[in-house]
C-alpha cells in the first residue's frame, strides 16, 4: 500500500491510478469515510484517461489513527502533502461533504498559492460554516452536532449502522428502496477509522467557518448538492457557496441526496466530466 509521512509523522493512504503523464483528479471523502467512497468516480475518470488519486484523511480508513490534528488545518496539509509527493500539477479537486471543506482550505491555503489547481468542485459541502451561531442563524443548532457526539459515544457502531440506513442516502424517504450492500459498505468504511478521529471530526465539518477560504478561490468551481440533502442543507451550503465564490457554476439536483454521488453517480459522473472538460 502507498503512504505518505507528514510533518507530524502522521501515515496518510492514498490510491494513485493511471497514466502520470494524465491530468489529475483528486478526490476527497466526506467524514466518517474513506478513499473507497470514491470507487465509482475513480473507475469512471481512469476509464476516460485521468489519472485519479484518493486519499484517506487522518484518522479513516488506512491512515494513522493519529491522537491529534483531527481539523481542517491539518486536514488540508494533510492533503498538501500527497499532492507534493505525486507532484500534482494542472489538477482538479472533489471533494464531498467533509471533503469539500478539505478541498476549499486546500485549494485556498495551497493549491492556488502553489499553482497546482486547475479547477474544483464541491459536492453537497459543508462550507462556509454549518453550525448556528449569531452570525449564522439559519444554520443547524449545536444541539445535533452534540447528538451525534453523544451517539457516536455511546455506540458508533450502532449510530453509524442508522446514518446509513436513514438520511445519509435517503432510505428513510417513502419509495425510496434501501440497498443492504450499500449501507454495509459505508458502515464498513466507518468503522475502518478511529473513533477519536470521527469524534473530533465533527468540530472541524460543523464549526469550522471557511467563509474567506471560499472568498479566496478564482479558479473555476462547480457547486453541486441535491435540494433533499438531509445532512447538509442545500440553502446553507450550496447556495451560499455560489454566492461567495468568484466564479461558480451551481447545480441543484431536485430530489437527491447527501449521499447522490452512490445513489445516482449514472447522472453525476457524466456531469462532473462535462464541467472538467469546460
Amino acid at each position: 500500500m502507498s503512504f505518505v509521512t507528514t510533518e507530524d509523522g502522521t501515515e496518510i493512504y492514498y490510491k494513485d491510478w493511471g497514466s502520470h503523464d494524465a491530468q489529475p483528479i483528486m478526490f476527497h471523502h466526506g467524514w466518517p469515510l474513506s478513499a473507497d467512497d470514491w470507487d465509482a468516480q475513480m473507475l469512471f475518470f481512469l476509464s476516460r484517461g485521468y489519472r485519479v488519486i484518493a486519499s484517506d484523511r487522518r484518522g479513516h480508513g488506512r491512515s494513522s489513527q493519529t491522537s491529534v490534528g483531527h481539523d481542517m488545518d491539518h486536514y488540508a496539509s494533510d492533503a498538501d502533502a500527497v499532492v507534493q509527493h505525486l507532484d500534482l500539477k494542472n489538477a482538479i479537486h472533489i471533494g464531498h461533504s467533509t471533503g469539500g471543506g478539505q478541498v476549499a482550505r486546500y485549494v485556498a491555503q495551497y493549491g492556488e498559492p502553489q499553482g497546482r489547481v486547475a479547477k474544483a468542485i464541491l459536492v453537497s459541502s459543508v462550507p462556509p460554516l454549518m453550525v448556528q451561531t449569531e452570525a449564522n442563524p439559519d444554520g443547524t443548532p449545536m444541539s445535533v452536532f452534540d447528538g451525534f457526539r453523544s451517539a457516536l459515544a455511546a455506540n458508533r457502531s450502532e449510530f453509524f449502522q442508522a446514518v446509513a440506513e436513514g438520511p445519509f442516502y435517503g432510505f428513510n424517504r417513502d419509495g425510496v428502496t434501501p440497498s443492504a450492500p450499500v449501507i454495509a459498505n459505508w458502515w464498513r468504511q466507518g468503522m475502518m477509522g478511529s473513533a477519536l478521529a470521527h469524534y473530533e471530526g465533527i468540530a472541524a465539518f460543523s464549526e469550522t467557518d471557511q467563509t474567506d477560504d471560499l472568498k479566496s478561490i478564482s479558479v473555476p468551481v462547480l457547486v453541486t448538492q441535491g435540494d433533499d440533502d438531509q445532512v447538509v442543507p442545500y440553502k446553507d451550503a450550496s447556495l451560499k457557496q455560489h454566492e461567495l465564490l468568484s466564479n461558480s457554476t451551481l447545480k441543484i439536483y431536485e430530489g437527491y441526496p447527501h449521499g447522490m454521488l452512490t445513489t445516482h453517480a449514472d447522472v453525476i459522473n457524466p456531469d462532473l466530466l462535462a464541467f472538467i472538460q469546460q
